[in-house]
């Protein structure tokens, strides 16, 4: 039989007070815990303090992290959990070299292409998970989604306040660029517009199917 330990005391509420005014939610959390650990082991006070800190600084990383996933667009929740880099025709060390994340610090553009069915939008959306994991913005489009976009903003000649939303990202991935589609899509939704006004501060990654 299991013996359940007791619930630790609650905080006072002039202190739980105090917490709400500073907006430090998860230094609330884990305070009665952290406190009461603190008294039985007589931590020090500045111990005390760096636990509870640490604790509101990972909850806020994690916060962050969820916010920026949420905000990315991407689809499915691909991620290097599922991959099987031997099963993929992109040779493991050009994988290895890419899963540093060290090209997006570069603005270098990658560009995806293969047959249906290779995987390719798994690999990008994988990167994708690991540059917010890592701190990073990511923005998530097909082409035709970001046809959209423009389409919308051409209406009231706001393009380029969209397009500058959009390079405010660390990476910008765009699936099922299809060449076959480019003449259309460039036609009707001033794609040509986005290209002069520049991608360069962020890195594009682009898949072909």
């Amino acid at each position: 039989m299991t013996v359940k330990p007791p619930a630790p005391p609650p905080l006072p509420d002039e202190l739980d007070r105090l917490l709400r005014r500073l907006r430090l939610p998860y230094v609330r959390r884990a305070a009665p815990e952290v406190l009461a650990t603190a008294n039985s082991q007589r931590w020090e006070h500045a111990e005390v303090l760096r636990v509870l800190f640490a604790e509101e600084a990972a909850g806020r990383d994690l916060a962050t992290i969820t916010t920026r996933r949420r905000s990315s667009g991407l689809p499915a929740g691909k991620t290097f959990d599922a991959w099987e880099p031997q099963a993929s025709a992109i040779p493991k060390p050009t994988q290895q070299a890419l899963r540093t994340l060290e090209w997006i610090d570069r603005a270098e553009v990658l560009c995806v292409c293969g047959p249906s069915g290779t995987s390719k939008s798994h690999f990008i959306e994988a990167l994708g998970h690991l540059a917010i994991d890592n701190g990073k913005t990511v923005t998530w489009h097909t082409l035709e989604t970001l046809a959209a976009l423009f389409r919308r903003h051409r209406v009231d000649d706001s393009v380029s306040k969209a397009i500058s939303k959009l390079i405010r990202s660390d990476l910008i991935l765009i699936d099922l660029c299809r060449y076959r589609d480019y003449a259309d899509i460039v036609a009707t939704a001033g794609l040509s517009a986005a290209c002069s006004l520049g991608f360069s501060p962020v890195s594009p990654a682009r898949v072909s199917a």
